[in-house]
């Protein structure tokens, strides 16, 4: 038996043939397939989220709709930095989760560590609240995997359906299965975007100091100043105007431009 926090008092029936397990093993490995093959470099992190959610209805059996979810942070809230979702009703449950009730499956997954599952919303009594809202809802079965980066959580994948005990041991076999390696494909995503923003970072931190060099430059050019006193007057001037530095260097260098222009033209 799998290993997975269910819904207490309530164990799901499963009577699977051998060949709708081998056709969800099929599922899985369609699943798997696409995961492998996405390239986190020509897309954003929320564009691959998109599709390992998209991935994940099929790999999971019995999924009506799914998310993915990536953690901010660990504190009492959890702070979620990203969800996205497949269907328009898991984007409304998502929502009552994280932003307004701060209860749920998920929330619960990623505090435990555990795939947690609850086959009847509406009378789990882990989330009161949020069971019945979503029980209304018409969503009554719900599975929850960790996305584990060794023994960090950095999200998960977040499984619903309509009917009641959708999801059993087989179900979370493959959804854990699937989520190691959708995981690894979210981690790497992120340190790329990371890595990408701290580049950009750079370069705009060394092309304003460029720029304020040539200010200061001009400025000594003009008042005979050093290096020190020219920087001090910029940086009034950036206070007195109250704009930032690297705009006011970039402005004096544009209007020496100009000027240079002017006097060289026939």
């Amino acid at each position: 038996m799998a290993d997975y926090d269910p819904q207490p008092g309530r164990v799901p029936h499963e009577d699977l043939s051998a060949s709708q397990r081998r056709a969800d093993q099929t599922d899985l490995q369609t699943g798997l397939s696409g995961v492998a093959g996405m390239v986190a470099g020509a897309r954003g992190v929320r564009e691959l989220l998109r599709d390992v959610a998209a991935f994940a209805t099929h790999a999971i059996p019995g999924v009506d709709g799914a998310s993915v979810v990536l953690l901010q942070s660990h504190d009492n809230p959890l702070q979620v930095q990203m969800v996205s979702a497949t269907a328009e009703f898991v984007g409304a449950i998502d929502a009552v989760q994280y932003d307004e009730l701060h209860e749920g499956p998920c929330i619960t997954c990623m505090e435990s560590g555990r795939v947690t599952v609850s086959g009847s919303l509406g009378s789990d009594d882990r989330w009161p609240r949020f069971g019945g809202r979503v029980a209304r809802m018409a969503v009554h079965s719900a599975l929850s995997v960790p996305l584990m980066v060794g023994h960090h959580v950095i999200g998960a994948i977040n499984a619903y359906a309509h009917t009641r005990d959708a999801f059993g041991d087989h179900a979370v076999a493959l959804g854990s299965q699937f989520a190691g390696p959708a995981a690894v494909s979210v981690h790497n995503a992120q340190l790329l975007a990371g890595a990408r923003e701290r580049t950009e970072h750079l370069q705009r931190a060394l092309a304003s100091r460029a720029v304020i060099d040539q200010a200061v430059g001009i400025m000594r050019s003009r008042t005979g100043a050093t290096a020190e006193e020219a920087v001090d007057r910029l940086k009034r001037m950036s206070q007195a105007e109250n704009i930032k530095l690297a705009v006011l260097a970039e402005r004096l260098v544009d209007e020496a431009v100009r000027r240079a222009r002017a006097r060289h033209r026939p």
